[in-house]
């Protein structure tokens, strides 16, 4: 076996399921028991509507729950994650159906399951703790307004405009509910709304959510309201898995959106993922697994009609709060959702668009820390610049490109930030042994500079340009023990400074290089030009006393005069 075939078979073997799994299942199975079936209640009207809000039904929204909740929770990362249909896919999905289709959907479900499965046994997990909390939060704040504002059309009664655009598809159903009110539609929604996010507040416990959504069904019923559109006919159980839909033709048009379906399932899940270890003592998800969890999902869920899922945050975070410990309690949420598409699809099908426009406008407020975005404004202007920015090319744009901008500007910003702290400092010359008259004659001609921080592109034309202003003196000496960093620009940018001064006659020692650094300075050519005579000066005074070799060579200084013997002491003279 060569190898890279056991690299790949460790790799696998890495992000498979453990017995030790099994083991926490059977630890606290009541407790689990009561968090899935707590969950499934959350998640039902969730699912209807996340399905109904991409284009592809509420049916795809339940197959979603059902089969990617189930896959998920077996294969994930995390003892304590949920996924299924969640508002920010959603966001990305609308485009996708208004171009491509309901097929096209499938398939980008399907090749972004294979895209996750690629990342997770590359290892690619652990790069996602590096996205800044600022992007983080204006994602999160970005998406819960798009959530809302998708919410618009139905939350009105009116049938959803044509377009992409989120604010233009949002003011031609403002234009269309002016022309004809549909009041009952809006009642449902505001009382949906209010219901949860006042039961939230007085018993968080209690899924407020479903009992709002069954409340609006009864009333729509017994008192026939024309204006409470239901969510219509649902198959009474999960379709047959199929691969009809996929089109190989239609995969390089698919590429970009897939990628992008991608990059949210990963950032998502692992977000959601963290929050439950968060939220929690002793549980730690591993990136990796939960990723080729989520690939696993993503693949399984489109041959049932599902489509892409993630990590959902909320259920995640009730399923935490009620108390689970083990997958026992994602995989019974799962189980209860089968139930209720085989066994009540007729009840579900009744249940008003207009309530679950409200369960989902209620979601997108609860989805926004208030908190949180009071302290990221008011850490620094650059948080508040990136998180402000990131939300509105959530909202403007798409998120993929929303998460990139964040991470461009949150990039450009620490950079300059770093850059800040290099500093080019002229020192005083030590007086070592020199007497005060020597010591002044050398300060006339030699000058010490010390480099602090990084010297580094985003550094490295300010320091030249400082360097390069020195004043009309014979010698500069470089302090460079200090120099955290450097790279080629860097090293080059100081090879172009040396010889501009050499050009002016000035000659250029150096003191203290570090051994990375002469690698990098050596191989741009800059190491000969600071090691005169190919001398290397591990102290800046040794690099004084070359300096006034120098000097005395050329005629600048006078040469020192022989050490004069000690006076003999008294106890010698005797």
């Amino acid at each position: 076996m060569t190898s890279a075939v056991r690299a790949v078979r460790g790799r696998l073997v890495a992000v498979l399921p453990r017995r030790a799994d099994l083991v926490d299942m059977r630890r606290d199975p009541r407790r689990d028991l009561l968090a899935g079936l707590t969950v499934a209640v959350v998640a039902l009207p969730l699912a209807l509507g996340f399905g109904v809000s991409s284009g592809l039904g509420a049916e795809a929204g339940l197959a979603t729950a059902v089969v990617a909740g189930a896959f998920a929770a077996l294969f994930g990362g995390s003892n304590l994650q949920v996924s299924g249909p969640t508002g920010a896919m959603t966001v990305v999905l609308v485009p996708i159906v208004g171009e491509y289709g309901p097929t096209g959907v499938l398939t980008v479900g399907l090749m972004a399951g294979v895209l996750l499965v690629a990342l997770a046994l590359s290892r690619a997990g652990r790069y996602m703790r590096y996205i800044p909390a600022p992007v983080v939060e204006g994602f999160t704040l970005g998406i819960a307004c798009v959530i809302g504002l998708q919410q618009i059309p139905n939350a009105l009664g009116v049938p959803k405009p044509a377009g992409d655009q989120v604010l233009v598809v949002t003011w031609r159903a403002v234009e269309e509910f002016a022309q004809s009110p549909n009041w009952t539609a809006v009642g449902f929604a505001v009382a949906v709304a209010a219901v949860m996010l006042a039961g939230a507040r007085w018993r968080p416990t209690v899924p407020f959510s479903i009992l709002a959504v069954i409340a609006a069904t009864v009333v729509a019923q017994v008192a026939h309201l024309d204006g409470a559109k239901p969510i219509g006919d649902l198959p009474s159980g999960l379709p047959v898995p199929s691969l009809s839909f996929l089109d190989l033709g239609s995969l390089g048009s698919l590429a970009a959106p897939a990628v992008a379906v991608t990059a949210l399932a990963a950032l998502e899940s692992l977000l959601s993922a963290s929050v439950a270890d968060g939220m929690t003592v002793g549980q730690q998800h591993d990136p990796d697994r939960e990723l080729f969890g989520q690939g696993l999902a993503n693949i399984a869920a489109p041959l049932f009609g599902g489509v892409p899922a993630t990590g959902a945050i909320a259920r995640t975070a009730v399923n935490v709060r009620t108390g689970a410990s083990s997958r026992l309690a994602s995989l019974t949420h799962a189980a209860i959702l089968t139930v209720i598409v085989f066994a009540a699809a007729p009840l579900v099908s009744r249940i008003p668009l207009a309530a679950l426009a409200g369960v989902l406008l209620a979601t997108a407020v609860r989805m926004v820390e208030v908190g949180s975005l009071k302290a990221m404004a008011k850490a620094t202007r650059s948080d508040a610049l990136i998180l402000v920015l990131t939300a509105a090319a959530t909202l403007a744009l798409d998120l993929v490109y929303a998460v990139v901008i964040g991470l461009a500007v949150a990039g450009a910003l620490a950079l300059r930030a770093v850059a800040k702290q290099a500093r080019f400092d002229e020192v005083p010359l030590d007086r070592g042994d020199h007497s005060a008259e020597e010591h002044a004659l050398l300060a006339q001609h030699i000058v010490a500079y010390r480099i602090d921080g990084p010297l580094f592109f985003a550094a490295a034309h300010r320091f030249l340009l400082e360097l390069t202003e020195v004043a009309d003196v014979r010698v500069v000496i470089l302090r460079m023990s200090r120099v955290t960093t450097m790279d080629a620009t860097g090293a080059l940018v100081l090879k172009d400074a040396v010889r501009r001064l050499r050009r002016r006659g000035i000659t250029v020692l150096a003191s203290g290089i570090r051994p990375g650094q002469r690698q990098v300075l050596e191989s741009v050519g800059a190491l000969d030009l600071l090691c005169r005579d190919g001398r290397e000066y591990a102290t800046t005074p040794e690099a004084i006393r070359a300096a006034r070799d120098h000097l005395e060579t050329a005629g600048l200084l006078p040469a020192l005069p022989a050490p004069q013997p000690a006076a003999p002491t008294e106890e010698a003279l005797r």
